[in-house]
């Protein structure tokens, strides 16, 4: 059975950074694109960053670009995602996704989901 394992996440002051990794098992890597999304209260769950199969290729939504970094090594099998100057509406449960068809920027692309990882940003 395919799983997604997100950690990394906490809580921080506005400002702060915090790096989320998400390990899988059981998944060839190598042929999924990989995806962090994410959930508010009350929100519905948006993309944040996408990467394709080999690393070239990755894009960010407009609310994170320039501060997040998105990243996956596939010797661990492992997805990153480097927050920097958080702020307080990138609270979230942050979720990371595999794509069977590779690099994509949609929801319905994506097949496998980890259970989240909580981040808060204090004022």
């Amino acid at each position: 059975q395919v799983q997604l394992v997100e950690s990394g996440g906490g809580l921080v002051q506005d400002g702060g950074s915090l790096r989320l990794s998400c390990v899988t098992s059981r998944l060839r890597f190598n042929a999924y694109g990989m995806g962090w999304f994410r959930q508010a209260p009350g929100k519905e769950r948006e993309l944040v960053s996408a990467i394709s199969r080999s690393g070239s290729a990755t894009y960010y939504s407009d609310f994170v670009k320039g501060r997040f970094t998105i990243s996956r090594d596939s010797a661990k099998n492992t997805l990153y995602l480097q927050m920097t100057s958080l702020k307080p509406e990138d609270t979230a449960v942050y979720y990371c996704a595999a794509s069977a068809v590779g690099y994509c920027t949609g929801y319905g692309c994506y097949k496998y989901w980890g259970q989240g990882t909580q981040v808060t940003v204090s004022t």
